[in-house]
């Protein structure tokens, strides 16, 4: 009994010594290197893990870096200190940095925007918009108010005030989860210093738009016909701004007659 006792331990020991020796050798011979560089990067990223980069993660954008496949300044959260950090070990130029936050293109609050039904159902803009008429909102074009951006912002940088998203452009950090998460596509990337804003994302025709909002755009090219800039232009009854040709002068809101070109409104936390 005591010689099969021996024996079984042998074998099970000559079998762990076996796979030991296996994996060791086989860990060399098929290990895959990692540059030095990629986990410097690493370390230099913020560590979120939004996906604003459009990487799964800091480490996938670390490793695109090194590879080639995404700009040193590929972190909107870490913005120009994090991309000239990601320069210096990369052995290249950052080049200028341009700062850009989230901006919601609707200005139909509980007062201005008409409500066709009330909504019972789970609070979610994506539920919502299932619904009839896209959501119980008049303009089907506007924001539903149910906090789908606010639920996804990492940063705590959109709230929901009278019924409509706005951006605290002070806290967001343009990782693009609040323009991912909102149905009605009204949330777009702007200039951090730009001062000018249409706060509407309706196409419908004028007389169509006002029976639901009392400030959307009604596309009359008022705007248009006086920016000397020719940075704003109408199309499909929605007034546009180049960003990159805007003077930010005031003339497109002033000659407004729906007051829906206005500067940014920043919310108090």
């Amino acid at each position: 009994m005591l010689t099969g006792i021996l024996i079984a331990a042998a074998i099970v020991g000559g079998t762990g010594l076996f796979i030991g020796v296996f994996l060791g050798v086989s860990g060399k011979k098929f290990a895959v290197e990692v540059d030095e560089r990629e986990e410097a990067i690493q370390n230099v990223l913020p560590g979120n893990n939004c996906g604003g980069c459009g990487y799964a993660g800091c480490s996938g954008l670390a490793a695109a870096i090194v590879a080639g496949e995404a700009e040193v300044s590929g972190c909107p959260v870490g913005g120009a200190p994090v991309a000239a950090e990601i320069a210096k070990i990369m052995g290249q130029e950052a080049g200028e940095q341009s700062r850009q936050v989230a901006f919601v293109k609707c200005a139909g609050t509980c007062e201005k925007a008409h409500t066709e039904y009330e909504y019972f159902g789970i609070q979610d803009c994506t539920m919502a918009n299932m619904m009839q008429d896209s959501g119980p909102k008049g303009c089907d074009y506007g924001c539903l108010g149910y906090g789908s951006c606010v639920k996804a912002c990492p940063f705590d940088a959109i709230h929901i005030v009278d019924g409509v998203a706005v951006v605290d452009k002070e806290k967001c950090k343009a990782c693009k989860k609040c323009i991912a998460a909102c149905p009605k596509k009204l949330i777009e990337l702007v200039p951090y210093e730009q001062k000018t804003f249409v706060q509407c994302n309706s196409n419908e025709k004028g007389k169509a738009l006002m029976d639901v909002c009392l400030v959307g755009c009604i596309g009359c090219k008022l705007c248009e016909k006086n920016c000397e800039a020719g940075a704003i232009t109408v199309t499909n009854f929605l007034a546009h701004i180049d960003y990159s040709k805007c003077t930010n002068c005031g003339v497109c809101a002033d000659k407004c007659p729906r007051k829906v070109i206005i500067p940014r409104k920043i919310p108090v936390s």
